[in-house]
């Protein structure tokens, strides 16, 4: 019996589902928004969710697990200095599911995961020019 067992295991491996799971959270962190099998996606949102959630504290700790969670340089980066300040006045409830149908060759039911507020990269600072002199 599978009583208060919330993971589903998708037919793989241990380690392959870890690693499943680790390569869609990098990718929404990367892309704003992925589309995967529904049940996928609702595995992915809850590591997602407590990512974000982690990352929220801002410690450099924080930073450390997060990249050991994610595996990918540029996601910790992008998950730091643009999710989580996008995110910022929320208490949870970070991404949201939309169902899209069924797959057209399995049948499988799809949707995209994606964040609630979307999350926009921070605007280049232009170069200050230099105050002429009044003359």
């Amino acid at each position: 019996m599978r009583h208060k067992r919330l993971a589903k295991k998708f037919g793989r491996s241990p380690e392959h589902r870890e690693q499943l799971m680790r390569m869609l959270c990098a990718a929404l962190v990367i892309h704003d928004s992925i589309t995967t099998t529904l049940k996928k996606a609702k595995q992915a949102r809850r590591d997602a969710e407590k990512l974000v959630t982690l990352a929220r504290k801002g410690t450099l700790a924080a930073r450390r697990l997060a990249a050991a969670r994610l595996r990918s340089p540029e996601a910790v980066k992008r998950l730091f200095d643009v999710v989580v300040p996008a995110q910022a006045g929320r208490n949870g409830g970070y991404t949201r599911i939309t169902k899209l149908g069924t797959r057209r060759g399995d049948a499988t039911e799809m949707a995209v995961l994606e964040w609630v507020l979307p999350a926009e990269a921070p605007a280049a600072q232009p170069a200050e020019a230099p105050a002429e002199s009044a003359q």
